[in-house]
């Protein structure tokens, strides 16, 4: 199509009316210089403000910009994953609307594609966040991200990313799963760069995130360890799982036999539950996986179709 626009920009909004105006301008700057045509989406996640309006307003004096409205708050993870449905730019940039991501460091993203890569990945090494509860906690989630899908990027968290459509549309995003959009694009066999842009602290509003959201963090790296090395394979993690309660019901009941013999019989009885319990937790690990395979084998879910009902497009 000749009016397919090159390249899509991504914002998710919430309740930022003060930044999402002086946001639009500093991406459009960004863009001209590009000298290509482009389009950019602003999903509101359900904003409570005037966020939607001041949008709502912007579209209607530059066709160039779409907005997406939720219904409610559901999420920045579903907020971006439905960006990248509507974008029909063959690249994607997504970032946060809060005015610390720098649009100008969107040329430096496109010039880094263009070398090869599929994901490329900002990282923001002159962090402008609290130390001991954005910056420390947000060191240890990368360094342990990392480690468990084998994606070495120093900031997951970084929302400045480009990435090419064909990749990204491929990519399966739901719950809280943006901080890993590295981790579940190398699935699909995507090359991917990192590169240090800038960020500035927060101008308006506060921020959304904080220290409470450490125990979310350690949830999804166990669901992206699971889905990236078991996702085709689930019985072998509920196998992995089941094992040590196995090993374990059956050291107590071999611990159970022994005091059975010397006739103890209240620690008899404290020992043999321990090894029931043991022994049915692992039973009941092994049954889920083999459910877990009979659902990945006749059934695909994907939650961000039950998003539609509550969208409206601009």
């Amino acid at each position: 199509m000749s009016d397919r626009p090159g390249i899509t920009i991504v914002v998710p909004v919430f309740n930022e009316e003060q930044s999402v105006q002086p946001l639009y301008r500093k991406i459009c700057e960004a863009c001209e210089a590009l000298r290509g045509l482009y389009e950019v989406i602003f999903v509101d996640d359900g904003s409570t403000d005037q966020t939607f309006h001041i949008l709502e307003r912007i579209h209607r004096q530059d066709a160039r910009l779409k907005v997406i409205r939720f219904s409610k708050n559901f999420g920045q993870t579903a907020a971006m994953a439905a960006g990248f449905e509507y974008a029909r730019g063959e690249v994607i940039v997504s970032m946060d609307g809060d005015l610390q991501n720098d649009p100008a460091d969107i040329p430096r993203l496109l010039a880094k594609l263009e070398e090869g890569y599929d994901v490329v990945c900002g990282w923001r090494k002159n962090r402008r966040d609290r130390f001991w509860t954005r910056r420390v906690p947000s060191v240890v989630a990368n360094w342990l991200i990392g480690r468990v899908t084998g994606v070495r990027v120093h900031d997951n968290g970084c929302s400045l990313k480009a990435y090419r459509a064909s990749v990204i549309k491929g990519v399966v995003l739901y719950g809280e799963m943006h901080r890993f959009i590295p981790a579940m694009a190398r699935l699909t066999g995507a090359r991917i760069a990192e590169i240090g842009v800038n960020h500035h602290p927060r101008r308006f509003g506060k921020s959304k995130y904080g220290i409470g959201r450490t125990w979310r963090v350690v949830l999804d790296i166990i669901t992206v360890k699971m889905i990236t090395s078991f996702a085709s394979r689930p019985a072998h993690w509920f196998g992995f799982l089941s094992f040590p309660c196995m090993a374990s019901g059956l050291s107590a009941l071999f611990v159970a036999s022994g005091v059975y013999l010397g006739r103890l019989i209240e620690e008899w009885m404290v020992m043999s539950t321990v090894a029931l319990l043991f022994l049915i937790l692992g039973i009941h690990l092994l049954a889920m996986g083999i459910i877990a395979e009979l659902a990945m084998k006749t059934g695909d879910y994907r939650p961000k179709n039950t998003l539609h009902s509550s969208v409206t497009v601009l």
